[in-house]
């Protein structure tokens, strides 16, 4: 009887170590610095939105939040970086919808459905039609135009090839039936540089990091890539109103953890991107340049990559494919 009840006692005993395990990691977690991956060099929406969650963001863990830029390859380096990091919670990569668009038409170095999970979704951003102001079109209709009686004259910058930058002028050339050349920069910074100086007449970026150039008239905007207007121009009309009907292509910004990494410690790190996404202080500083606030929960996220990857592996199919360069 003795041996019995020593035996149930075991089993209690190793029952309970398993269900306070959990608990007794997120109440450890964090212990050090959070490295967070920003896949590009500084000064796209990527970097904007990270720096922006950063402070309040180590506020509530109670320890350093650390942006560390690692750009290359549009993306997919800082992005593989993350993939082979340990799956401890202290290594968490910020990504745009170009993750689930890149599958379609180049092999990565990591799969985006076993090498990671799903932490949140922070944002999203309308990304905007732009051309240097010695281009004679001052609208969707009128650019087309000229694309077409100049056939390889134009060109077009991105932060770099399978960004969703170049995705959508992808898209807006087939939709269109033009050939706008790309060409691929190492970020947003030096494209839009360019862009500035003439040497590349177009392009399709986050209103993030044209809308001072757009004020300054350094750049003119023709329209942008989402279905609805946007809030931070309510004036400038889709490309879907200004005569290329169903063109929709968004940009949003998750976060990502690598595979394996604790279910608490996911939750924990979704919890507290959507209470800094709640301050008013960084509400008001990313709305003011052009982001969207739109929270999803790991689960959330999860659902929406999984129909995004869908959407592109489709939609690039019957586009016939897209060049990287």
């Amino acid at each position: 009887m003795n041996t019995l009840l020593k035996n149930a006692a075991c089993a209690l005993l190793a029952a309970c170590t398993l269900v306070a395990a959990p608990l007794v990691h997120a109440q450890k977690y964090p212990e050090k610095p959070i490295r967070f991956i920003v896949p590009f060099p500084p000064g796209g929406g990527n970097d904007i939105l990270a720096r922006a969650m950063q402070p309040k963001l180590a506020e509530l863990l109670g320890q350093p939040v650390v942006v560390d830029n690692r750009g290359g390859a549009g993306g997919n380096l800082g992005t593989d970086l993350a993939a082979k990091a340990p799956p401890d919670g202290y290594t968490i990569v910020i990504a745009s919808n170009q993750v689930t668009m890149n599958p379609a038409f180049q092999k990565l170095p990591f799969d985006i459905e076993k090498d990671f999970v799903a932490v949140a979704q922070a944002a999203s951003v309308p990304m905007v039609l732009v051309v240097h102001p010695s281009v004679q079109a001052s609208n969707v209709r009128e650019f087309i135009a000229l694309a077409k009686a100049n056939p390889g004259k134009l060109n077009h910058g991105t932060p770099g090839s399978g960004t969703p930058q170049h995705i959508a002028f992808e898209v807006f050339n087939h939709a269109a039936g033009i050939s706008v050349t790309h060409v691929p920069y190492k970020g947003t910074g030096p494209a839009i540089a360019d862009l500035l100086g003439g040497q590349v007449q177009s392009a399709i970026a986050t209103m993030a990091s044209v809308e001072p150039h757009i004020k300054a008239g350094k750049l003119k905007a023709l329209a942008v890539t989402t279905p609805r207007r946007s809030l931070v121009a309510p004036n400038l009309p889709t490309i879907a109103e200004s005569g290329l009907p169903g063109y929709d292509v968004p940009l949003w910004y998750s976060i990502l953890a690598p595979a394996g990494t604790p279910r608490d410690v996911v939750a924990r790190l979704s919890s507290d991107i959507q209470k800094t996404l709640q301050d008013p202080s960084v509400r008001e500083r990313l709305v003011q340049q052009g982001f969207d606030i739109s929270y999803l929960n790991a689960d959330q996220m999860a659902d929406l990559m999984k129909r995004d990857l869908a959407r592109w592996q489709k939609s690039i199919r019957e586009m016939g494919g897209i060049k990287v360069d």
